[in-house]
């Protein structure tokens, strides 16, 4: 009897270790999706971006620039400029059903008001605003979101949870895992990074994208079609490294210094998946004020 009860026990255990290297497993794929990817080749400067994430979902630790502006090393962001399809300013929206639903939220309208072209967004943070005029005209269905969601709260009480400061320049924000009481520790079992609002939608206006100095574009998961709530300010010239992945949606009016302040600071920690890591001057998102022109 004693040994039937350890060889329970014995199985019992081996279930137990198998069920959560399962879950980190699980863990780490959804991660990946969400990532901004890079891989620097510092000899001769090329790097490839991968995303939620963002800098995606992803997005991108993981929606990378990937939401996920969601970077990781191993996935690879490779959205086209002909996977935008839709003629700006579009009329009509698509948004489908995806996971993981990190903080719950409605669908935007499907119906956007593609006939105001002029919207700014003014965010909010513990070390002042920043404010973006967003670009309704060129990415219709990304800026319907960005409102959508800013309007929501989505954003409130979040902090930037990923910095890029080689070969891509940016700062990934918009991830509700990552709380503003959230210790970034750049853990690999960590959601931080993974986070999305419950659905996804295409990419716009990446014909020719460049992402200079003061752009904000959205991460993504990997493909053209995963964009989520995560998105990027870019700090410094990453057009070379970013390519024609990400949909830009937004310009920096003011406040661009601070997030530049925020990169001279560096990392905390570093993301061994998905490049850069956590700022190490947190960055809290308190809210995001939309106003109409």
């Amino acid at each position: 009897m004693a040994g039937k009860n350890e060889r329970q026990r014995r199985q019992a255990r081996e279930r137990y270790v198998r069920q959560q290297e399962e879950r980190r497993t699980r863990r780490q794929q959804v991660r990946r999706r969400w990532l901004i990817g890079i891989s620097a080749l510092a000899a001769v400067g090329l790097v490839a971006a991968l995303l939620v994430v963002f800098l995606p979902g992803g997005s991108d630790k993981k929606a990378s620039a990937k939401t996920s502006a969601s970077p990781s090393t191993s996935a690879s962001a490779s959205a086209s400029a002909s996977a935008s399809t839709v003629a700006e300013p579009a009329q009509h929206c698509t948004y489908t059903a995806a996971d993981p639903v990190a903080k719950k939220v409605s669908f935007p309208a499907a119906t956007p008001d593609y006939t105001t072209a002029a919207y700014t967004a003014t965010i909010k943070t513990n070390l002042g605003p920043i404010t973006l005029n967003l670009e309704n005209s060129k990415a219709t269905c990304t800026v319907n979101s960005f409102v959508h969601l800013a309007q929501a709260g989505y954003f409130n009480n979040t902090q930037c949870h990923r910095l890029l400061t080689s070969g891509i320049f940016v700062l990934q924000c918009g991830d509700p895992y990552a709380t503003s009481t959230t210790k970034l520790d750049c853990s690999d079992t960590s959601t931080v990074g993974t986070g999305g609002p419950g659905y996804n939608f295409a990419s716009e206006n990446l014909t020719n994208a460049k992402y200079p100095a003061g752009t904000v574009a959205m991460a993504n998961g990997g493909t053209a079609t995963s964009n989520g709530s995560q998105f990027f300010i870019v700090f410094q010239d990453s057009s070379s490294g970013l390519g024609t992945s990400y949909t830009p949606f937004a310009t920096v009016s003011s406040g661009l210094n601070i997030v530049q302040n925020v990169a001279k600071a560096g990392t905390s920690c570093t993301y061994s998946q998905a490049g850069g890591g956590a700022p190490k001057e947190k960055v809290i998102i308190d809210s995001v004020a939309v106003k109409k022109a």
